[in-house]
């Protein structure tokens, strides 16, 4: 495997999970649209970016350890999907979980790939 190509095997599902991780934080922004008091909008905030918090945890955790990052990155579209099923269209589906299962697919290629990657 050729030097460039081990390097965007090993950075491309860290990168796409950071930049995942920003999108879904966009969508906590929506909570200053109100004119609530501050504790609320930040209690608010709290709430909204727990979903951010996960990605950012989940990530630290599959830094290290691909193999549990491609397990969780699996999963957790499993979950969306059980926990959101009809609320939403099916748009909405395939924007949140298609990029955490392409996140999975990399951590897997590179928990697979792992010696190889490591090796100069």
């Amino acid at each position: 495997m050729k030097h460039s190509t081990k390097k965007i095997l090993f950075w491309s599902p860290r990168i796409l999970c950071i930049l995942f991780a920003l999108f879904t934080t966009v969508f906590a922004l929506d909570v200053f649209e109100g004119q609530h008091p501050f504790w609320e909008t930040m209690l608010a905030l709290g709430m909204h970016l727990i979903p951010t918090i996960i990605l950012v945890l989940v990530l630290i955790i599959a830094w290290k350890w691909e193999l549990i990052g491609g397990m969780v990155f699996l999963i957790l579209p499993l979950i969306y999907i059980a926990w959101g099923w009809g609320r939403f269209p099916m748009s909405v589906y395939l924007i949140i979980c298609t990029p955490m299962v392409l996140i999975s697919v990399l951590f897997f290629l590179n928990w697979k790939y792992k010696t190889e990657l490591k090796t100069n």
